[in-house]
């Protein structure tokens, strides 16, 4: 299965089902700004679960107006092939986006939306897709699709949450992924994404094609 490179899924449901009491809120696109206010006091931190959110909201509509600045490169390192977007602006990094495949049947999206250069929000989906009936000459396919969700407050992992459903080829009835609840994981570990985080971060400037992270 092709690896899709585009920001696949950021735009269902950002929120996740919580099992204690969180207020939620939306912001229009006409009030977002990039500093936020509080009282009288002007904050550049990530300093709320909502602050996730509207900057969150802020980034994904500057990418869909295409405003933001990008640079990316190949690698192929063993069995795995992958891409690497750096989106930025005014020389500050916005977005990675790090799309790759380990095998014919395995694919992931990791999306890391960033301020000051540490991720306050992470997406992550996986795919394994495996053949699910049909002939020889006309297959069908079946999706497994798995999203992570990761939000930091005050440079912190503060909770995390997670949905899966499945996507058949043959079928006209598959779910919508916006009406899937993500739900809150009670253990979260976002050990291996930071490392990933790292290495990409060391390999922000490469461009073309290069080997291994």
């Amino acid at each position: 299965m092709k690896i899709n490179i585009a920001i696949i899924s950021l735009f269902f449901v950002f929120s996740c089902k919580k099992e204690n009491s969180r207020t939620e809120h939306s912001y229009s696109k006409d009030s977002l700004i990039s500093v936020r206010t509080k009282g009288n006091v002007i904050t550049d931190t990530i300093g709320s679960e909502e602050d996730v959110k509207e900057e969150y909201i802020l980034l994904r509509t500057l990418m869909e107006a295409k405003k933001l600045d990008s640079s990316s490169f190949d690698y192929e390192c063993e069995e795995r092939i992958g891409t690497v977007v750096f989106y930025s602006e005014r020389g500050n990094l916005k977005v990675i986006q790090h799309s790759y495949g380990e095998n014919s049947h395995f694919s992931a999206v990791e999306n890391y939306f960033i301020r000051n250069n540490k991720p306050f929000f992470i997406f992550n989906q996986e795919t394994v897709w495996n053949f699910d009936g049909g002939t020889p000459e006309k297959p069908e396919t079946k999706d497994n699709i798995k999203e992570y969700r990761y939000y930091y407050i005050n440079g912190r992992l503060e909770f995390c949450c997670n949905k899966e459903y499945s996507i058949r080829s043959s079928s006209e009835s598959n779910p919508k992924p916006e009406d899937i609840p993500a739900v809150e994981s009670k253990n979260c570990s976002d050990t291996e994404l930071q490392k990933t985080f790292q290495l990409l971060m060391k390999n922000k400037t490469k461009k073309g094609q290069i080997k291994c992270l």
